[in-house]
């Protein structure tokens, strides 16, 4: 386990982000477990995926509520909505449950990626 190192002077330089090597003296640096996922990025994330027009007629998202930060806490449903809810059966996957599980929410978004796609295993 390499730990990810994001420093000043690198990314002025040379727009470069985490990384897993050291280059600089005298730099602030950042260091982290795994790549950082933000809550922009999810934002991001779930705003491209929605504006998909294949992906969206099976993904919504809605506001589960608020974290004590004040960001939203989404929760996102994947399903054939076309179809009588009733006597589905349903899965529930969560992630960043604590707040240093950022490789949880590379996981969710992997997860949103695959079983919102055109595969045909993923329409099953």
């Amino acid at each position: 386990m390499r730990p990810l190192i994001y420093s000043e002077k690198k990314a002025a330089a040379k727009n470069i982000g985490w990384e897993r090597e050291f280059q600089y003296g005298d730099d602030t640096c950042y260091l982290a477990h795994c790549y950082p996922y933000t809550f922009t990025d999810l934002r991001d994330d779930l705003d491209n995926m929605l504006a998909d027009p294949e992906r969206s007629k099976v993904m919504k998202r809605q506001v589960l509520c608020e974290t004590r930060a004040g960001n939203s806490c989404f929760l996102v449903t994947v399903t054939n909505f076309d179809s009588d809810h009733t006597n589905k059966k349903a899965v529930i996957v969560t992630a960043r449950v604590h707040p240093g599980e950022t490789n949880s929410s590379w996981m969710m978004k992997g997860l949103l990626d695959y079983v919102t796609g055109s595969t045909i295993t993923a329409k099953v």
